[in-house]
């Protein structure tokens, strides 16, 4: 083979190998285009000491980590940061901590930074609390009216008057369509209408009791018109609505009715009950499914009654009463009056809903059991008031006393507590807002008459000042001033806004200029100003 023959072998053999690598290459290119593309900040192998892991293992391993954690891991390396700020991760703490728990992981870009903003306003709304910055006013009131019963759910308030009128107040939007939900009793005899014995409320529906056995139901959601309305043969003694869903249960004379809507809509009863005494207390257990279930306290008897079965007496004592009530998912906690020869000291009993028997046996005071709060409680823990002044968390796991404050002069009405504080309302009329994890109170307000209701969330309070009396101590009806000092108070307080705006009332608190106007209350101030 001559040099030019060589020559042109060798020409063509590069040609065609050039031609076969563009072949390979334009293969490749195709494949990974077909191949679904990763993340720009996901990587193959994660370096883990001296072994490679896959991303997803890693992201599996860091998802046991806090925030604290993952901010550490962080400063180990440009890889682990990545991993450390996967949106996954901070998803999850999200989640965990309660922040948007309605939100998908799609909704947010950056779910790092949207937990920082969470952070930092939760940080806030405590530092307010703490401070009492904040805005609060007086629920406008009815006139020649006295507060009867109050109770909220989730900001919405209903109060129930010795008028019989029942009002209704938003106070998150403060922009409700009907404030006044009608009783349909006639009008022929003003002024002679039944007192209100109890309200409640949830998130759809308001329910009231009357002084002369009646029950209005109302549809939040539809008008101010009764959707259902039932009459009893007695007065009625306690009156409870589920949380969850449309379950309302009445106790008259010594009948238990529970009452719901049927698959069409139409209210029937559910359930009756027959019981030895008259009924004190009465709560419905929530998340009970298809069949409610009530818990009911008549004088040293505790009933469980279920839909699809008949009463059960859950506890019974001869001679120590039931002086308060409050249920949960699988639990009921009630304070028993000990009474007779040995006095063993008032307790909190905790039963077991599921096995129907008694779980602690918590406390041992002089006083009364005022009021107890297991619902609301955090997990494992359970705060009392009680008539010898002290409000007391107990620990469901050690059945002890985990802490125990002088509160209130004259015995503790009402109280709650979250992860961090406890609210408690006295029959003298003060609220107090304590740090139990410092055992210090935070700051205190004074009204006339006692504290029946307490309700707070992270950003907002309702309490409500009901009278003993329900009677307005004034023969001049055009008196304003007596009026004021003897109908009772609701009062609202919201943390979630600038410090700056506590000087000007809610909208719906201010009056026009043809009707009286009532006192705006100044967090900052000790007395009230007049706004007259």
């Amino acid at each position: 083979m001559d040099d030019h023959s060589l020559d042109e072998f060798r020409r063509r053999w590069q040609e065609e190998l050039a031609q076969a690598q563009a072949v390979r290459k334009r293969r490749r290119t195709e494949a990974a285009e077909r191949r679904p593309r990763r993340p720009e900040n996901e990587m193959d192998d994660v370096p883990f000491f001296d072994i490679q892991l896959p991303y997803e293992l890693a992201i599996n391993i860091f998802q046991y980590l806090d925030r604290k954690d993952l901010g550490r891991c962080a400063q180990v390396s440009k890889t682990w940061k990545v991993i450390a700020e996967d949106e996954v991760l901070w998803y999850r703490l999200c989640q965990q901590e309660g922040h948007l728990p309605e939100s998908s992981i799609s909704d947010y870009s950056c779910w790092k930074l949207i937990f920082q903003e969470c952070r930092a306003k939760e940080h806030m709304l405590r530092t307010n609390w703490k401070n009492r910055k904040g805005a609060v006013s007086e629920l406008e009131h009815i006139p020649d009216a006295v507060l009867c019963d109050v109770h909220s759910h989730d900001g919405v308030v209903i109060a129930g008057y010795t008028s019989g009128d029942v009002r209704v107040w938003d106070t998150r939007t403060w922009d409700y369509t009907a404030p006044f939900l009608d009783s349909e009793y006639e009008e022929d005899e003003p002024g002679m209408q039944p007192y209100v014995s109890f309200v409640r409320i949830n998130s759809s529906l308001a329910v009231a009791a009357y002084e002369d056995g009646f029950l209005n139901i109302w549809d939040l959601r539809t008008g101010k018109y009764p959707i259902h309305r039932l009459e009893h043969d007695a007065r009625i003694q306690a009156l409870a609505l589920s949380q969850d869903d449309a379950t309302v249960a009445t106790a008259s004379a010594f009948d238990v009715v529970m009452l719901r809507p049927n698959e069409e809509g139409y209210w029937q009863i559910a359930a009756e009950f027959e019981v030895q005494k008259l009924v004190d207390y009465l709560e419905i257990v929530p998340d009970t499914g298809r069949y409610p279930v009530a818990v009911a306290t008549a004088g040293d008897l505790v009933y469980l009654l279920k839909a699809d079965d008949s009463a059960r007496t859950l506890h019974y004592v001869y001679g120590q009463p039931v002086t308060c009530l409050d249920v949960s998912a699988n639990q009921a906690a009630f304070g028993v009056k000990s009474l007779g020869w040995v006095h063993e000291g008032n307790k909190i009993l905790v039963y077991s809903l599921e096995a129907e028997r008694c779980l602690s046996k918590l406390g041992n005071a002089l006083g009364d059991f005022t009021c107890v709060s297991l619902r609301d409680s955090p997990p494992h823990l359970m705060v009392s008031g009680n008539m010898d002044r002290r409000v007391r968390i107990h620990d469901l796991r050690t059945d002890k006393i985990a802490l125990s404050i002088s509160a209130h002069q004259l015995g503790v009405s009402a109280v709650q507590m979250d992860d961090w504080k406890i609210v408690s309302g006295g029959e003298e009329g003060l609220v107090s807002v304590w740090d139990y994890r410092m055992n210090q109170k935070l700051w205190e307000v004074h009204s006339r008459h006692p504290v029946r209701h307490i309700a707070f969330n992270s950003h907002s309070l309702i309490t409500a000042h009901v009278p003993y009396e329900r009677a307005v101590r004034s023969a001049d009806p055009d008196s304003f001033t007596t009026h004021r000092r003897h109908r009772g108070l609701i009062h609202a307080y919201e943390f979630a806004v600038d410090q700056l705006a506590f000087q000007s009332a809610l909208p719906i608190c201010r009056p026009s200029c043809d009707t009286m106007a009532g006192c705006s209350y100044d967090l900052a101030l000790t007395f009230p100003h007049s706004t007259v």
